[in-house]
């Protein structure tokens, strides 16, 4: 049970990770507890067990029916109960628990749109999974509210961030872009396999870049690698070259041009 003190309740005080399930089999499981741990570190939290998180994702993923589908299974780790006021108790008892439910394939490119949300690329939130995701919220909000599947955010500069729930790439003369951590984004697990397979420049640039470019694709670890069919109502062709990043790593693609 959480109580109504719970600091992530609260504060937003905790992470959480989303893994991808087939078949009750958790992709990438270990590096989704390494990113959760590395968190700790940074928030000054102790790590949860990861057998008692793999045992209470494997039970949500049969609680909710979903042992042979494909499922988003969400693990979160809250600061447990605080009281009132900022601080932690000098002994925090964090509370750790997972839900599951069905994850569908997109069926087409993504059509995207700029926020004027903007990603604070100064705070160490931004490049975490914190339980404080109300900018993002806000901004995929903006979004679909324009008739579009996703938002791109902007930082405090004006620089290429992330979508809202997504990292960013874009192709421009051959050559492959994406935001620099630094620039206030997470460092993703599907980025990370991008980036290990194939040369990609990490660069801070504006939104000049995105307009300039080619193709555009979004990565995370329910969707793999998703192409971008239009950007604010420009439209983008059909990228051979997407479709051969999604296959070095057999992800998922969406490909096709033009808006879904």
């Amino acid at each position: 049970m959480i109580g109504f003190d719970d600091r992530g309740l609260l504060l937003g005080d905790g992470l959480f990770e989303t893994v991808l399930a087939r078949a009750g089999e958790l992709i990438d499981l270990d590096a989704h507890l390494a990113r959760m741990t590395a968190g700790c570190a940074v928030l000054g939290l102790p790590a949860p067990d990861p057998a008692q998180a793999q045992a209470l994702m494997r039970r949500a993923i049969s609680e909710a029916g979903l042992g042979t589908a494909r499922a988003a299974v969400r693990l979160t780790w809250t600061a447990g109960p605080g009281g009132r006021g900022l601080d932690r108790p000098q002994a925090p008892q964090p509370a750790l628990f997972a839900t599951a439910a069905a994850s569908a394939v997109p069926g087409a490119p993504a059509r995207l749109m700029i926020s004027t949300v903007a990603r604070n690329e100064g705070s160490p939130a931004s490049r975490l999974k914190t339980l404080a995701y109300l900018d993002n919220v806000l901004a995929r909000r903006q979004a679909t509210l324009a008739g579009a599947d996703e938002a791109v955010m902007l930082n405090g500069r004006g620089q290429v961030a992330c979508a809202a729930a997504a990292n960013l790439f874009w192709i421009t003369g051959g050559e492959v872009f994406t935001p620099a951590l630094a620039c206030g984004v997470l460092d993703g697990i599907v980025r990370r396999q991008v980036m290990a397979a194939t040369a990609v420049r990490e660069v801070a640039a504006g939104v000049e870049a995105l307009a300039g470019a080619q193709s555009v694709f979004l990565t995370n670890s329910l969707i793999g690698v998703r192409e971008v069919g239009s950007l604010d109502g420009r439209r983008f062709e059909a990228s051979a070259r997407v479709a051969e990043i999604a296959g070095l790593f057999s992800s998922p693609i969406h490909g096709g041009g033009g808006p879904a």
